[in-house]
């Protein structure tokens, strides 16, 4: 069974999500900026509401729109919210952190990592902003470091998603089964099928993914 996770913004649309057939919820604040991380009290009634259903919740944990370069201040931000997460029992968080110069902020990552416990893990879209070089190292810290899944565009947002399948196959490749592979952006209820097909996965995101 394809596995669908829907991008959602605040608890509103989770009631409705789940009953459409979510199998998995990535919960943001500000879907516009590309998601952030949302209020404690969101965060804790949607807590709530998935476990009750036996639906995973993976929380965005990103202080702000822009770019994935923080600095110590942001770093702290994000620390705290991880552990607000752990404590309120949400499954996973999804996140991710780059130096100025397009590679992974190893120093940042390794703090984010241990805050998130025993959270399973996503690297998200930063990984699309990586330099093309430096992927596959990437890709490697994060299967050293217990990252469970990288969720990516293959290129940028702005390329549509079958545009991208050439790239996104060459990401299977180098994963090749050390960590999952998650397309989004850009699938929806009209394309997933095409998409998972086409690529061989089990599983997609994107805000659109089911019709409800």
């Amino acid at each position: 069974m394809l596995l669908k996770e829907v991008a959602l913004e605040n608890y509103t649309n989770i009631p409705a999500a789940i009953a459409a057939g979510a199998n998995r919820i990535e919960l943001n604040d500000n879907l516009a900026v590309g998601g952030t991380t949302v209020s404690r009290g969101v965060m804790a009634e949607a807590a709530k509401y998935t476990q009750e259903h036996g639906i995973t919740l993976v929380t965005m944990i990103r202080p702000r729109g822009g770019d994935f370069v923080y600095n110590d201040t942001e770093l702290k931000i994000m620390e705290a919210d991880l552990l607000q997460a752990q404590s309120l029992g949400v499954d996973g968080v999804a996140l991710g952190a780059l130096t100025a110069d397009g590679k992974l902020d190893e120093e940042a990552m390794a703090l984010l990592v241990g805050a998130a416990g025993g959270m399973s893990v996503t690297f998200h879209m930063a990984f699309d902003a990586l330099a093309p070089d430096q992927q596959a190292p990437a890709m490697t810290w994060l299967v050293d470091h217990g990252v469970e899944r990288i969720l990516t565009h293959g290129g940028p947002l702005t390329t549509p998603i079958a545009d991208c399948v050439p790239q996104l196959k060459k990401t299977l490749a180098l994963a090749d089964g050390r960590i999952q592979i998650l397309p989004g952006g850009g699938i929806t209820a009209a394309n997933v099928d095409e998409i998972t097909q086409a690529l061989d996965v089990p599983q997609a995101h994107g805000t659109k993914i089911i019709s409800y």
